[in-house]
């Protein structure tokens, strides 16, 4: 096997790095006091490559492939967790509407998400479906050459910011459950939608919210993939972000642990440094494994989708797992801080917070662990 990276690779991994140091780690815990994302720092990093560099260079992507994504994803994590999710949103939204939008939406939309102009959500969790996302009941009805759109969309990701959504609506009948479902691609300054946003634990910039649809006429040709199969097509992508959450969700813990690491070496305790005592010591060399075990399962995800090959068991694998381990990391070492971890004074609680949204949004623990069940042996491991 093959572990080393192309020229291309390591240059855009030291770009995202010094990128990531030099603008986002030093504003990281400012930006806990704010609700959106600064808008020049995302055309910043839009016009390094560093947004959707998966995607087509037809609409400006570098169309580096799925690991250079994650190393992208990863250096962006380690300083700013909620900055590597414009990254996560571009790839995953990006990729559908390249996909399965218009020619003409595609140009008119990838460009912008790319150069960091637009943000784009992607609206699927409603106030009854959750983990059941195939009972969804934003309702779409055809008037000739549009669709109109009613119902809420809630716990959305950026959504009093985004500029775009693909959002999933019923166009059959609840009967129908996944199989009624379509998506659109949907500009979010409609005069009939409104949004909120939701004042979170964590992930402050990033923001979760409501969106409201009241007679939203959607013109028909914005509907993403066949109709009634939109939820089957497009959930495919979800097979994406998962691992490109796992390494969001590791990076920060590596970050965390390094500075753990520089803390025990400090501190004292009993006349010798705490590092000297295994209690201190081993938690943080068990940290590094995990963190070392997971990423490898990360960018095998990854380097799968780019050899085009199945990868859903792996991509679950990765979104229950990381982000699990991630947060315990990350409560360790703010107890090796001592009595100073509990202090907003180090970014170590903010990372603990930010981390913890991640075990709930883009499915579940329980939900993966039903979605490897079913890839290993069929429908006999669904509960329904």
């Amino acid at each position: 096997m093959d572990f080393s990276l192309t020229e291309e690779q390591l240059a855009i991994q030291e770009s995202a790095r010094r990128f990531a140091e030099d603008k986002l780690l030093p504003e990281y815990q400012n930006n806990d006091k704010k609700h959106c994302f600064d808008k020049v720092m995302l055309k910043e990093m839009g016009e390094l490559g560093l947004i959707g560099s998966e995607l087509s260079e037809r609409y400006g992507g570098l169309g580096l492939g799925y690991v250079t994504a994650g190393l992208i994803t990863e250096e962006i994590a380690r300083a700013d967790f909620n900055v590597a999710y414009v990254q996560i949103l571009a790839g995953l939204n990006g990729g559908i509407i390249e996909k399965f939008a218009a020619p003409h939406l595609a140009e008119e939309w990838i460009p912008k998400i790319i150069s960091g102009e637009a943000l784009v959500a992607i609206a699927l969790t409603e106030p009854s479906a959750g983990s059941d996302a195939g009972n969804l009941k934003l309702k779409a009805k055809r008037k000739g050459d549009v669709f109109v759109l009613d119902g809420e969309k809630t716990s959305i990701s950026a959504a009093a910011q985004a500029d775009v959504a693909v959002v999933f609506a019923r166009t059959g009948t609840q009967e129908e459950k996944a199989r009624g479902v379509s998506a659109f691609l949907v500009p979010l300054d409609h005069p009939n939608i409104t949004r909120t946003h939701f004042d979170d634990l964590g992930e402050s910039i990033v923001g979760r919210g409501s969106i409201f649809f009241d007679g939203v006429e959607v013109p028909a040709e914005n509907m993403l993939g066949e109709e009634g199969l939109g939820f089957i097509q497009v959930m495919q992508g979800f097979d994406y972000s998962r691992a490109l959450i796992g390494i969001e969700c590791l990076a920060a813990a590596k970050k965390s642990v390094e500075e753990a690491w520089e803390q025990i070496r400090q501190r004292e305790a009993f006349g010798k440094k705490i590092s000297k005592f295994e209690g201190a010591s081993f938690p943080l060399a068990e940290a590094e494994t995990f963190i070392e075990a997971a990423k490898l399962l990360c960018y095998k995800t990854l380097w799968l989708r780019d050899q085009g090959k199945p990868h859903t068991a792996e991509a679950a694998m990765c979104k229950w797992w990381a982000p699990k381990i991630s947060f315990e990391i990350i409560h360790n070492c703010l107890l090796a801080h001592g009595h100073g971890g509990y202090s907003k004074e180090y970014p170590i609680q903010q990372r603990l917070r930010d981390v913890l949204g991640l075990q709930i949004g883009d499915g579940t623990s329980q939900i993966q662990k039903i979605v490897i069940a079913r890839e290993k042996i069929g429908r006999d491991g669904v509960p329904y």
